[in-house]
């Protein structure tokens, strides 16, 4: 399999505005690590000067209006971001002049069709619990409309919601007027045992507040993101280093989302190589892209009727798998009509999909029917899209769903048929919403621009894909689709994904048996 880090070419440009830690564990030194780490070229904007150790801190003090503006002006003219992390505002002045910076050179931005990422990391007491800025007195709904994401832990979430917050609903309804009230989402981050969360397992809370690039039935909700605590004291720079980490995944093109989940990998990765190196807590390893399925969080959906979050060992126990696939899918066509099922699979497939896009087809259950008929005819697994009830009804072999259709879809019945389920993912994010519910096998896509169905995501392209395939791999059969054609197999074997699955290259062939084939022998061959 390719290694994903090779197929990378351009290191993008992430900004840290953030505090000195002479210590080295956190602030401006942990930023800078960070983002190295994940392969993006870190610039900083230093903040403040602390004098820092990992026991204590001796003293803070603030640079200049003068020389934050000019840090500022400086880096924009030569090296602009392709995302930015705020952490340490030293005072309320830094806050306005900050914000009155942004709002210009966000318009400046725009304007050239560059949308720039901003994190902010509300920091305010240091790990050993010295404060490094007036958090209570800190005002920072001058940067409303500002941010792409605010990354409060449960103790600065209290502050910014001039309230204690002792019960899960406090809590998700902190989160949720913070959002309001700076119109931007949040990480309302759990890990430091605070009273209202979960403490057997670290949980936060994302809620998504007008997200660029997700699923719509993703947009406006809340997540609860649920790992394993780690027993370790060395944490110091956990805030610092998830912050940046989120700006620099975003600088790569994930949405914002994916860069949360890869995050909290980071984050749990780092803390179980973590090292003391002076008498306080210590510091968190970098080890690089996380590529440990077991590092990233379980997502729960909070809803009204189910606000708590999900204990970890329900997740792993409870759903039982869907029916595993054995054998390679092969070349994995997709197809409108029956006629053009049936041609593919006389020119010998063996994995096919039936996808009707039109439900209010009064040829639609018959469609399915024949489909499901000529599947067993020619000893073919066939997938019939979306419409479980019929599938189900007429025993198919398989039925393949999309993010949207998951919460519509009653994937016990489809447990209870003992039908096969293929799952579409687009990130990250929706990759490991997929792998939750134990499919037999998810599909990534779309790799290459298409005009098949129209996408809230943007192409995926290889180096996401390499990267999702590095995480997935051996977990169970992973099937790229998406704009494919015998111009990129290649490229795509190189990643180490195991099928494609195909729309246009085959079905808008003048020899769709021909074209089938032909394909499918490149593909084995390669």
């Amino acid at each position: 399999m390719a290694n994903p880090d090779a197929l990378s070419v351009n290191r993008p440009i992430v900004w840290t505005i953030a505090g000195s830690d002479s210590g080295g564990g956190a602030g401006i030194q942990a930023d800078l690590a960070t983002m190295s780490d994940l392969e993006a070229h870190a610039c900083s904007v230093i903040t403040a000067v602390t004098a820092q150790s990992s026991v204590t801190v001796a003293l803070v003090e603030s640079v200049s209006s003068k020389m934050l503006q000019s840090q500022l002006d400086t880096l924009a003219s030569d090296l602009p971001p392709a995302a930015i992390k705020i952490g340490l505002l030293a005072d309320q002045a830094q806050i306005e002049l900050l914000a009155k910076w942004l709002t210009e050179q966000q318009a400046c931005w725009l304007q050239s069709g560059k949308n720039v990422p901003v994190i902010l990391d509300p920091v305010m007491v240091a790990t050993c619990g010295d404060a490094l800025a007036n958090g209570g007195g800190l005002d920072f709904t001058p940067f409303k409309g500002l941010l792409t994401l605010i990354t409060p832990n449960v103790s600065e979430l209290a502050v910014l919601a001039a309230t204690e917050l002792t019960s899960v609903d406090a809590c998700i309804a902190a989160a949720q007027k913070l959002s309001e009230t700076l119109n931007t989402s949040v990480l309302a981050k759990g890990g430091d045992n605070g009273p209202a969360w979960c403490q057997q397992q670290a949980n936060d809370l994302l809620v998504c507040t007008d997200v660029d690039g997700i699923s719509d039935k993703h947009q406006w909700q809340r997540f609860w993101l649920s790992s394993n605590r780690i027993d370790t004291n060395n944490n110091h720079g956990t805030g610092c280093t998830l912050s940046s980490a989120i700006a620099a995944v975003m600088a790569h093109g994930f949405v914002l989302n994916d860069a949360v989940v890869v995050a909290k990998a980071y984050v749990n990765s780092g803390l179980k190589a973590s090292y003391q190196i002076g008498q306080g807590p210590g510091c968190l390893a970098r080890t690089a892209w996380p590529k440990e399925l077991v590092d990233f969080p379980y997502i729960k959906l909070v809803t009204t009727n189910e606000i708590e979050p999900m204990p970890l060992k329900t997740y792993r126990h409870e759903q039982a798998s869907f029916k595993q696939i054995e054998e390679s899918l092969g070349l994995y066509p997709v197809v409108a009509d029956v006629e053009m099922l049936e041609t593919l699979l006389k020119a010998g497939a063996k994995t096919i999909q039936l996808r009707v896009k039109d439900p209010t087809d009064v040829t639609l259950e018959r469609s399915i029917i024949q489909a499901i008929s000529l599947g067993r005819d020619y000893k073919a697994r066939v997938f019939i899209n979306d419409h479980w009830q019929l599938a189900i009804k007429h025993q198919a072999y398989g039925v393949h769903l999309g993010q949207e259709d998951l919460i519509a879809s009653n994937l016990e019945q489809l447990r209870a048929a003992k039908l096969a389920l293929g799952l579409s993912s687009h990130s990250y994010f929706e990759i490991l919403l997929a792998k939750q519910h134990k499919p037999s096998y998810i599909a990534f896509g779309h790799i290459f621009p298409t005009t098949t169905k129209v996408m809230p995501s943007k192409p995926q392209g290889l180096n996401k894909l390499a990267r999702y395939v590095s995480l997935m791999k051996g977990e169970l059969p992973i099937v790229a689709i998406g704009g494919i054609d015998a111009a990129c197999v290649n490229s795509l074997k190189a990643t180490g994904v195991d099928d494609v699955a195909v729309v246009r290259a085959v079905t808008e062939a003048d020899d769709p048996a021909a074209a089938f084939t032909a394909l499918q022998q490149t593909w084995w061959e390669l």
